[in-house]
């Protein structure tokens, strides 16, 4: 009897230590299988990212090609749908840079693409002409208001000052900003739209810069970063009720290529923080207390630089609070953590060949779709608009 109950209490116990082994077995295999679960979560938006569609061509009846600026409206109004794309055109049809005059709109509904809005080169209202840049927004109270950067040949030997020139929804200028401050407003707008005020951030590249002549031509740091606040009474178009340079000092140089190189995205993050990218410097640099500071922060500090970016241009925040921002000398538009700079990830989205490396130059407006879920872009060699997601 004492032997079989010592052969039982052995053999209870192998079964003890088989059973921990199964379960620290299973405890390692869930642990491995969490893991690699947690390294397969996406970092960010990029890595969601599924493909690349084109959508239209930007060119309307009058051949302006070359499109900058986008923005997406958040209302439906005159000629526009709530979602529309508009999109903006920098060159004419003989693809003289300075010269575009046209906004063409884009319903994502019906896929169809109509004029917005049309002005003449030598509106008088705007120093030196017409000549739509990067810099476009859409407000909640019913009105458009984009840059002129503006040339008369196609060169930066003849741009004007320019100007920021306001639409109503039904596409007729209603009125025109210029002042000292403004001098070639070349970037894209980060925007705080209440209604009935908002305030406006753009770029201006355009101070001291002459013409591409040179081989290499100069670089002046004098490019800047202005807050325009408007007040906007029901019915009547904005009014600017202050104007503030916030940075000052930024790169800027004449480019036979593209006219103008200088810092061209801007969008704003947390606690007022606006992030703008330094094309030249080859950074995104941070301006803090941008909604509320009198003076300006210079270049600011550096959020990031070099690494993935090649020559950061367009800029927008992702509802994750991650910038986006597209590369000048490729195809690609780069991920940016701003909490900590650190730069998440880079995706083609222009792989075309005829530039090199493929994309160069190609890759301007950028901006959020209304669900968050992707970015509408526009690919300037092509003349196209195309959505990823």
């Amino acid at each position: 009897m004492k032997h079989s109950a010592s052969l039982h209490a052995s053999a209870w116990r192998v079964c003890v230590r088989r059973f921990g082994a199964t379960l620290a077995l299973g405890a390692t295999v869930a642990a491995a299988l969490a893991a690699g679960n947690a390294q397969a979560e996406p970092q960010g938006l990029l890595e969601t990212i599924h493909k690349q569609t084109t959508l239209t061509s930007t060119v309307p009846d009058n051949g302006d090609q070359n499109p900058y600026a986008l923005a997406v409206s958040p209302i439906t109004a005159g000629k526009v749908q709530q979602n529309d794309v508009l999109i903006d055109n920098f060159n004419n049809a003989t693809n003289l840079q300075g010269v575009g005059t046209t906004i063409v709109d884009f319903n994502p509904s019906t896929h169809k693409l109509t004029l917005f809005a049309s002005v003449p080169h030598d509106l008088k209202e705007c120093p030196g002409g017409v000549g739509l840049s990067t810099a476009m927004t859409v407000l909640k109270s019913g009105w458009v208001i984009v840059g002129s950067t503006p040339s008369n040949d196609g060169t930066t030997g003849t741009k004007g000052a320019g100007c920021l020139l306001v639409f109503d929804m039904q596409g007729k200028l209603a009125t025109v900003f210029s002042s000292e401050n403004i001098n070639d407003p070349w970037g894209n707008m980060a925007v705080v739209d209440n209604g009935d005020t908002a305030t406006l951030f753009v770029s201006n590249s355009g101070f001291g810069v002459g013409g591409a002549e040179a081989v290499e031509p100069p670089v002046f740091k004098q490019a800047t970063v202005l807050r325009l606040e408007l007040a906007i009474e029901a019915g009547k178009p904005p009014v600017v009720k202050n104007e503030t340079v916030v940075a000052s000092g930024f790169s800027e140089k004449a480019d036979k290529g593209v006219f103008l190189i200088g810092p061209t995205g801007l969008a704003l993050g947390k606690d007022g923080a606006l992030f703008v990218s330094d094309a030249i410097g080859n950074r995104v640099s941070q301006i803090d207390d941008a909604l509320t500071r009198d003076t300006s922060a210079g270049v600011g500090r550096t959020l990031t630089a070099d690494g993935l970016l090649q020559r950061p241009l367009a800029m927008v925040m992702t509802p994750g609070g991650h910038l986006l921002v597209t590369n000048g000398l490729n195809g690609k538009v780069v991920e940016i953590d701003p909490a900590n700079g650190r730069q998440i990830y880079a995706r083609w989205i222009d792989t075309d060949k005829a530039q090199s490396p493929p994309g160069n130059g190609d890759l301007f407006g950028i901006v959020m779709t209304p669900e968050g879920d992707g970015f509408y872009y526009v690919q300037d060699d092509m003349n196209t608009l195309v959505i990823a997601k």
